[in-house]
């Protein structure tokens, strides 16, 4: 894999994760108490032996470009990197990112400036949740002597219309794309048999759909002719693959394992929920494939009395006399005395703030606060007695001093917000 140089797209403005993009980019969003979502992609690089790295935004990234910066520094020896590329202004134009396509087009140049020209280039996303050993995917995408490969899983009818479909043969080489296909007949015509891909019978028969996880490895040269001059085709989904199943093989490599989309706060939510389980279905327990993010050097969770219940603590977490149940306890931060923290996502602080700032809540949770289905973003500060827990079950609403939030009946108190004493929503 040191021939192979991986490039991840940090997407859009992400207004379906609005509010936690409100302030940043999609991939610098805080997931698992002490990860952000671009550290994913960089542990699967990094872990499937790709230490040459580029990602690719537009949108408000000083604090992604902090947490790069900060946590992935590769020794003189590995020539190794992670560098950010942001849309730009050139003598030759330059205009921000259209599409997936486009934002790679417009970044060929440096993406293979150092790159070998037998190179081969690997397109991720930077808001997946998902362990991959690109290894494998290179291996059948060489045996298959394919131009360009993309990862697939295999998907149930109800997903299927919401995801680009893509169809093969019994080889795996794909023959036609379907991008979210809607009546019974454009579905019908797009069904697998995904036994082919290593499901059993009966797996076969709940998920015959191969949707595209927006996952590309292809030959350097090959997707340069891809890109081409036609800045009219923006998108990979859209435009490019379609003509490439036409005019080479292109090759499916069928992914059967967890893999869940980040992108809007329901999914964000049970992404991290999940987490909580005994058994969850994103293992952050792996030896042999670590998730790495920025070494803050922090001391363990503290539990001062009070009960916590099927929960992740982060580091340097205070629980006071309080009780957290299926939630997810994020980096420095604090539950007060009495507080009662019910499946929730708290993303934690940057710094401690222990004592009240000029009368005001300080940061973390406060005493006798209850918290329910909520996420709580960082350096945000809930005074005492607050009750976040959405009684009347509303799905959608906009506080009007936009501290808070309720997108998919989820409420998401905003980054570095004051939610007074006793406030009750």
């Amino acid at each position: 894999m040191k021939n192979t140089i991986a490039v991840i797209l940090g997407g859009g403005q992400g207004n379906r994760l609005f509010p936690l993009t409100k302030e940043r980019s999609k991939p610098a969003v805080p997931i698992a108490g002490k990860y952000r979502l671009i550290d994913v992609p960089i542990s699967n690089c990094i872990n499937s032996g790709i230490m040459r790295i580029y990602v690719l935004t537009m949108y408000q990234s000083a604090s992604l470009n902090q947490h790069i910066s900060k946590a992935y520094r590769f020794d003189s020896f590995s020539h190794g990197f992670v560098d950010i590329l942001a849309a730009e202004q050139t003598r030759g134009g330059g205009t921000w990112f259209q599409g997936t396509a486009d934002a790679v087009r417009q970044s060929w140049a440096h993406i293979t400036d150092r790159g070998s020209p037998d190179s081969r280039i690997l397109i991720l996303s930077g808001d997946h949740l998902y362990k991959m050993n690109y290894r494998e995917f290179a291996k059948v995408h060489a045996d298959a002597k394919a131009d360009f490969s993309i990862a697939v899983q295999p998907v149930t009818r109800k997903e299927a219309p919401e995801l680009g479909l893509l169809k093969t043969d019994a080889s795996g080489r794909i023959v036609q794309f379907a991008e979210k296909p809607k009546t019974a007949e454009e579905l019908d015509a797009m069904t697998v048999d995904t036994t082919v891909f290593g499901l059993t019978a009966e797996q076969a028969k709940e998920r015959p759909f191969l949707a595209s996880m927006g996952i590309y490895l292809g030959e350097r040269a090959v997707m340069s002719a891809m890109l081409g001059n036609d800045t009219s085709k923006t998108d990979f989904g859209k435009h490019l693959i379609p003509q490439a199943i036409k005019d080479r093989h292109v090759q499916a490599y069928c992914f059967n394992d967890y893999w869940a989309d980040i992108g809007t706060i329901g999914a964000f939510y049970d992404a991290n929920i999940d987490l909580v389980n005994p058994l969850p279905k994103f293992n952050l327990f792996d030896r042999d494939a670590p998730l790495y993010t920025h070494q803050r050097y922090l001391p363990g969770a503290k539990l001062n009395r009070g009960s916590v219940e099927c929960s992740l603590l982060s580091d340097g977490a205070i629980i006071e006399d309080a009780l957290v149940r299926n939630s997810v306890v994020g980096l420095r931060q604090i539950v007060r005395t009495g507080a009662v923290i019910e499946s929730s996502v708290l993303m934690g602080a940057d710094y401690y703030q222990l004592d009240r700032q000029d009368g005001k809540p300080s940061i973390g949770i406060g005493k006798d606060a209850h918290l329910r289905r909520t996420i709580v973003d960082k350096n945000a500060s809930i005074g005492n007695g607050v009750q976040l827990v959405n009684n009347n079950g509303v799905n959608h609403y906009d506080d009007p001093e936009e501290r808070f939030f309720v997108r998919d009946g989820i409420t998401i108190v905003v980054k570095n917000a004051v939610i007074p004493d006793g406030l009750v929503f």
